[in-house]
């Protein structure tokens, strides 16, 4: 059932409004009068409500990371860090391939050089400081405190291992986004896992207590997919 946008406040409509175009029409149709149009609003109500589209675009890369963060709170807690690292890893990915033009505005990067949102203005679209930045990475930061809390890395600093997890991630999404895994059967378990392992182990973890836990991660992932695809869709 489709909700009543209607009932929605404007901001909420013109930000659901510019989600469904990038998801449809990516980011070329991203423009104050297709985003009124598909709003149901006056191509006033960008500038009204927001200032402009930078700043309606602010707004939606915000809400991906809103998304992003529900996304990670609601992952199982194994109580494996390594696992649970892995298992997150791989949500983060099923994010970027399920929503690739949000993930490329909310990063700021561009999809085969289409589309750089914070081209052409004299600060980056998202600075990295938004509260729902901050609660997305949060569940990130957390994740490789309890790495090293947990013993399973040598005694480190949380915030420098996240940000090595954080490069790494996302330049393997940003590749798989580009088409640059094509010929992998699974890019996520072929690659991306390898990485969660050979970083952990980089770090201090035994090797095979590291495969153990990325193990572990592939078959809840695998599991907690077969029984969304097994849930039929509610109309």
């Amino acid at each position: 059932m489709t909700a009543d946008i209607s009932l929605q406040d404007p901001r909420t409509r013109l930000v659901e409004a510019t989600l469904r175009l990038l998801a449809r029409h990516g980011p070329s149709e991203v423009k104050a009068r297709s985003v009124a149009t598909e709003a149901q609003l006056s191509t006033m109500g960008v500038y009204t409500y927001f200032g402009g589209v930078p700043e309606l675009l602010q707004a939606v890369a915000d809400e991906g990371f809103s998304r992003q963060a529900a996304v990670f709170g609601s992952l199982p807690d194994s109580g494996d860090p390594m696992a649970d690292l892995c298992l997150m890893a791989l949500a983060c990915h099923d994010f970027a391939r399920r929503n690739p033009h949000l993930y490329d505005l909310m990063f700021g990067l561009s999809i085969h050089g289409r589309y750089s949102p914070s081209r052409g203005t004299a600060e980056p679209l998202l600075s990295g400081q938004s509260p729902s930045f901050r609660a997305a990475y949060g569940f990130l930061l957390q994740g490789c405190a309890r790495l090293v809390e947990g013993k399973c890395v040598r005694k480190a600093d949380p915030d420098l291992i996240a940000l090595q997890f954080w490069s790494a991630l996302h330049g393997f999404i940003m590749l798989d986004l580009a088409s640059h895994f094509a010929h992998t059967l699974s890019p996520a378990v072929d690659v991306l896992v390898p990485i969660c392992v050979n970083m952990v182990a980089g770090m201090g973890a035994r090797r095979e207590r590291a495969e153990a836990s990325s193990s572990a991660a592939v078959a809840t992932w695998t599991s907690a997919q077969n029984s969304k695809s097994a849930t039929p869709r509610k109309k």
